[in-house]
This record gives structure tokens, sequence and C-alpha cells, in this order.
């Protein structure tokens, strides 16, 4: 697959980017306990640091929600899914493991302190993933179980339409124990030069395939 980003977001947002990673033959299933335990660690960690802090002092937290501003979407009533993470965190509201693609992805999310979301290779339609703003009328069943409103948000579309934001994903392309392929997204900071952002995409990919066998391959989109 490939991955492209419309005009209007790099307009509005400059230097606007995505990691963006395809993984083939892998194995999903329960977490290794080792996976668990720094999930469980760090978010302990996480929660004496916002002790005495807001969750939107964070840097990465801060950013997107300006991110969400500039696209027309107001980030108090639609907070990213990494903000949503710090603050089930900040209430000591654990997350609990669900599997160890899952489990992955949301390790990195509070460590990146981005939105980044996985999907099943066999649940999307075409070659192509485009990054767009969303259009009024346009919504999905989130995995929140709720209808979702698009309109103004990053989303993630293939042949069907969208299928995921750095809001919430559809429940249309979820990664479980019998996905062999995935794609995933990065939603970077802009402020990241494109080395960063390669380093940083690749450490991801690298722990990935290291719990979940297979094989990978990277690029950094946009900038």
């Amino acid at each position: 697959m490939e991955i492209t980003i419309d005009s209007p977001i790099t307009s509005k947002i400059p230097g606007f980017k995505v990691g963006f990673i395809q993984y083939h033959h892998i194995e999903v299933g329960a977490s290794p306990q080792m996976l668990k335990g720094r999930l469980q660690l760090f978010q302990e960690s996480i929660f004496f640091d916002l002790h005495d802090k807001n969750v939107t002092e964070i840097e990465g937290i801060a950013v997107w929600r300006d991110i969400f501003k500039n696209t027309g979407k107001d980030p108090n009533r639609y907070r990213h899914s990494a903000e949503a993470l710090f603050r089930r965190v900040k209430k000591q509201n654990y997350l609990s493991s669900i599997n160890s693609s899952i489990d992955l992805n949301n390790f990195f999310s509070l460590q990146y302190e981005v939105p980044i979301g996985i999907y099943d290779r066999a649940q999307l339609k075409g070659d192509t993933i485009q990054l767009k703003i969303g259009e009024t009328g346009q919504s999905y069943i989130g995995l929140n179980g709720r209808e979702n409103s698009l309109e103004n948000l990053i989303v993630a579309c293939d042949g069907d339409g969208p299928f995921g934001s750095p809001f919430v994903d559809s429940d249309r392309a979820p990664v479980g124990e019998e996905t062999k392929n995935a794609v995933q997204i990065i939603f970077l900071k802009p402020s990241l030069s494109i080395e960063e952002s390669e380093k940083l995409t690749k450490s991801l990919m690298d722990m990935f395939i290291g719990i979940h066998g297979g094989e990978g391959s990277f690029e950094v989109v946009g900038g």
C-alpha cells in the first residue's frame, strides 16, 4: 500500500507528516509479560509525573490539540486518542491488556505523545490510503461504540471511505488474533525532522516485529 496526504492538510498544518509501517506474516496474541509489565510501570510513572501537571501541558498533547483547532475541530469536545490515554492514566484508570498489537500501540502512543492507529490490512480496500479532512455529514461507528462525526477531522480513507483518525478509529479494521498483515500510522509531531521521524518510526517497527514476528517496512510521508 501507499499513503498520500491531501494538500488542505499540509496547507493548514506546515510540517505535517506521518510514519507509515506495513507488516506481513505477523502473529497477534496475548501480550508477553514483558510488554504488560512495561506498560503498567510506564503508566504508573506517568501518573506520578502528572500529579501536579495538567495533561494539556504535555508537549505532544498540546501540539495535537492545536492541529485539531487548525482543521476546525474543537479539541475540548474531540480529544485526540493520545490525550484520551493520558487522561485515563491521570485518573489512575490504567489501560488493561487487550492483545499484543493494541497494547504495544498504546505503549508507543504514550511514549511518543501522539495518536497512533493500527489496522488489519485484510479489511482495507484498494492499494492507497488517503489522509484528508473529513467532509460535512461524514461519520462512522467508532471503536468507542458511537457514531462519530468526521467533519473537519483528519481521517484515513481507503477505497470504501474513512476508516481511521487520530480521534477514534472505526470498528471496520481493528487488529485481532486473526490478523496476519497490518498497517500502522503514526501521527507525528510536525516539529520533528525527517531524520528524527524515521528513527522513531523504525524503533516502533523493530519492537513490533520483535514481539509479533513477520516482516515490516516503513516510510515517513509529508514534512
